[in-house]
Formats: C-alpha cells, sequence, structure tokens
C-alpha cells in the first residue's frame, strides 16, 4: 500500500508565519542540526516518501529565501501572510500537482521524522485524512500534524480554510473522514511556538 500512495503525495511545508510569540523573527529560519529548521523538515517530508515539496514562505520571504538553502523543492510565496494559516493552505495545495494526495506540515513542529511521513503514508486509506497522533498526559490520543489528505478531498478542504484556519474547519465537520495514526514513539507533537519550547530544537 505504501508505494501506492508515496508517488501520488506532495507534501505542502507551512512556513510563512512571522513567529511573532517567539520573537526571534520566521520560524523557519531557526536553527536546528546545523542547518534551518524549514530545510531540515523540508528534507524529512521528501526522504519520508513524498514526491515533492511545497514550502509556503510568507513574512522576510526573500530573507527566508536568501539563508536556506530550497532549490530541491517548490517554493511559494503568500504576499497576504498576515492574514492567518489558511491563505498559506490555500496557496499550498493550490501548488501541488492536480490528482495527488497532499500531507500538509507546519515548520514550527522539529519532532517530525521520516518514520511519522512513512507511516502516515502507509495507512492512508482512499478518501480518507489520514492523520498523526499524539497521546497528551492524560493518555488520550490526540490529532496534531502532519495530516495528510486525499486528493478527492483537497478542493473541499481548501475552500474551508480561512483566517488562521486551515485544514481545522474542514475536520470540524467531517470527523468521521480521520484516521489517526499513533506517532508518539517517534514525537510528542509539540511546536515552538514560545521562547519557553525552544528546547525541542536541542
Amino acid at each position: 500500500m505504501a508505494d501506492q500512495y508515496e508517488h501520488r503525495t506532495t507534501a505542502v511545508l507551512l512556513a510563512a508565519g512571522a513567529g511573532s510569540r517567539l520573537g526571534l523573527g520566521p520560524k523557519a529560519l531557526l536553527r536546528f542540526r546545523g542547518r534551518t529548521l524549514v530545510e531540515v523538515l523540508a528534507g524529512v517530508l521528501l526522504d519520508g516518501g513524498c514526491r515533492d515539496v511545497v514550502v509556503v514562505l510568507g513574512a522576510d520571504a526573500v530573507r527566508v529565501a536568501e539563508n536556506a538553502d530550497l532549490a530541491a523543492y517548490t517554493v511559494v510565496q503568500n504576499p497576504d501572510w498576515q492574514t492567518g494559516m489558511g491563505g498559506s493552505f490555500r496557496l499550498g495545495i493550490a501548488a501541488a500537482p492536480a490528482g495527488e494526495h497532499v500531507l500538509i506540515a507546519l515548520v514550527d513542529q522539529p519532532g517530525l521524522t521520516t518514520e511519522i511521513v512513512a507511516r502516515l503514508l502507509a495507512h492512508h486509506r482512499p478518501g480518507r485524512v489520514t492523520a498523526a497522533a499524539y497521546r497528551g498526559a492524560d493518555g488520550v490520543l490526540r490529532r496534531g500534524h502532519p495530516l495528510l489528505l486525499d486528493a478527492t478531498l483537497r478542493a473541499q478542504a481548501a475552500e474551508s480554510a480561512a483566517g488562521d484556519a486551515g485544514a481545522r474547519l474542514f475536520l470540524q465537520e467531517h470527523p468521521d473522514l480521520v484516521d489517526l495514526v499513533d506517532c508518539g514513539d517517534q514525537s510528542g507533537g509539540g511546536d515552538v511556538d514560545t521562547p519557553d519550547q525552544l528546547g525541542l530544537l536541542e
């Protein structure tokens, strides 16, 4: 099953935010494993089995492009990145080839591994959304990122994206379409939003 979907999935890496809560500029340029965070995560998505990676830039896009080696990927810029994630989500999906599934990832989640990507690809079922899930302190499995949108659902998901909501509204309206894949052995699913979370980059 994995091979069937690996060659038909394009990853979209959302990296347009300014990182205002963090106060260190765009999170795409944070240093991680000796490179920029956006470079590392784009490489993880490709190495995990995605056919291509669409990197959506926004805040300080020129500076990010100059300081990160993204030549191996498709890069698009969201001039209206200030309006929230929804616009970047729509742009990223539109840049993925028609007929392909789309795997959505966030640039501020350094815990992403090639195994998580490969696991989502392998577990995906036609007409479904396959989402990485992580257990909280209470032991409950909760949906996180990345998430894989089936090719038949991507247009509908993009239409529902607005403001700071990417796929969230679509997923809330269609919980019956979501398959959770436990990835807790790989990562806690945390993101780097505030200075106290910078330890995730170590």
